[in-house]
């Protein structure tokens, strides 16, 4: 039988008891060793968050600038987007108005405008090479814009009808009653030369008469907005809304006779 000798139990007993010792005092030592060592985990708590945030900060400052940015380009994509959309539908306007028009018409586009206050006129990007020369009248499918009164090789100059040196010969489309449209430093037209007596009203719509050399009959003017006399009180006058805004148009038809 195996016999533990009396050093080998000293041992043990001795072993025991500082275990016991240690198991006793050991949430002592936990605690004072966080009291003392509290204050530094706390600073390096603080130094790890606020390091943690700069990288953060710096982090989210790169993915703001990137997300701005891809949304400023998606932004000018749709710009685009939307412009050609409207384009085509534009064009496709032109197109359609083009085909079933009874006129041979070149289709062109306007590339700059008149600086000038008292004139009306825009440049568009055909001339004689494409068949247009000085005097013949521009439309567009809504309406009457003007006439070339300048063309080179590859531009023309068109002089609209709200110019006020501009004079359309016109009648009123319902009762038939001339008049002559030209325009005014507004952005309306006015009509002229009415009798006193003229078969004219609010609503009426103007075209071109058969008397004009430039404009072929029945191309859209305008409509009347008001009616009022002259100073002599002897004719009459109308306010003539255009049927197209002048102030907008980028693409025109020119007819060719």
């Amino acid at each position: 039988m195996f016999k533990l000798s009396r050093k080998t139990i000293t041992s043990i007993f001795l072993i025991a008891f500082l275990a016991l010792l240690v198991s006793f005092f050991s949430p002592f030592f936990k605690n004072s060793a966080q009291k003392t060592f509290k204050p530094h985990l706390t600073l390096i708590d603080l130094i790890k968050r606020e390091c943690g945030g700069m990288i953060f900060y710096h982090r989210n400052m790169v993915d703001s600038g990137r997300l701005k940015y891809e949304t400023e380009n998606l932004r000018r994509r749709l710009f685009d987007l939307r412009e050609v959309e409207q384009e085509n539908i534009r064009l496709k306007n032109l197109l359609n108005f083009k085909q079933k028009s009874p006129y041979r018409l070149v289709s062109a586009r306007v590339i700059a405008r008149s600086p000038d206050s008292w004139s009306s006129s825009v440049t568009i990007d055909k001339g004689r090479y494409n068949g247009i020369r000085r005097g013949m009248a521009v439309i567009n499918p809504n309406g009457l814009l003007g006439r070339v009164i300048e063309s080179s090789e590859a531009t023309s100059k068109v002089l609209l009808i709200n110019d006020p040196s501009q004079g359309v010969s016109s009648i009123v489309q319902r009762s038939r009653q001339e008049g002559l449209v030209s325009g005014s430093l507004g952005g309306n037209l006015i009509m002229r030369y009415l009798p006193i007596d003229a078969q004219i009203t609010e609503g009426d719509i103007i075209i071109t008469s058969e008397l004009s050399q430039v404009y072929p009959k029945g191309l859209l003017v305008g409509k009347v907005i008001s009616i009022g006399k002259e100073f002599s009180g002897l004719s009459r006058y109308a306010v003539v809304r255009p049927a197209v805004d002048l102030s907008s148009i980028e693409e025109v038809l020119v007819i060719i006779p």
